[in-house]
């Protein structure tokens, strides 16, 4: 599952009907949360594949969904820092939670339909020998209505999906250096 740096837990009286195949947790009552996640073993040292992560402000240089990206803040790492997306017409910001040097870089993600309340992406790095085994797991709240939680469905897996192709391009870039 990833760690949730939001502090959800689960709880069994949680509907999970609405997102058949993702890990629903529940918070405070009405609250829901998903996570979905996805690994790979990537051949490159956890510094190499966190010189591309902590390059905040280009990952349109190797995420393929990702027309422009660029800094919003002063602060071009750590906590706090934050940067403009572009994904076709869709503008995201994204603001950093946790950096974790060579382990764990966590932001949430602004700007997405409002159909959804929260969504966190997190990169967890773990070397595995010569290599890195990486993690991205996203948390996503949904509002509160159930026409917002049907429609934020259809968000999770394609977040779901655009996060996999996030992870096979990294691997792509961090095995190249």
């Amino acid at each position: 599952m990833g760690r949730s740096r939001s502090g959800f837990i689960w709880l069994p009286d949680t509907d999970e009907g609405d997102f058949a195949g993702f890990l629903v947790l529940r918070a405070r009552p009405g609250i829901v949360m998903t996570t979905t996640s996805q690994s790979r073993r990537i051949g490159a040292s956890p510094a190499s594949v966190w010189e591309v992560l902590s390059a905040f402000d280009r990952i349109c240089e190797w995420a393929p969904s990702v027309d422009h990206s660029s800094f919003l803040s002063s602060t071009t790492e750590g906590v706090g820092a934050r940067r403009r997306v572009q994904v076709g017409r869709m503008t995201l910001v994204e603001t950093v939670l946790v950096w974790d040097v060579e382990s764990t870089l966590s932001y949430r993600i602004d700007g997405l339909p409002p159909v959804l309340d929260l969504v966190e992406n997190t990169w967890d790095l773990t070397r595995d020998g010569d290599a890195t085994m990486v993690s991205l797991t996203a948390n996503v709240i949904p509002a509160r209505s159930s026409p917002a939680r049907l429609a934020a469905k259809a968000i999770v897996r394609r977040l779901a999906t655009a996060n996999s192709e996030m992870l096979g391009a990294l691997s792509d870039v961090a095995e190249s250096r």
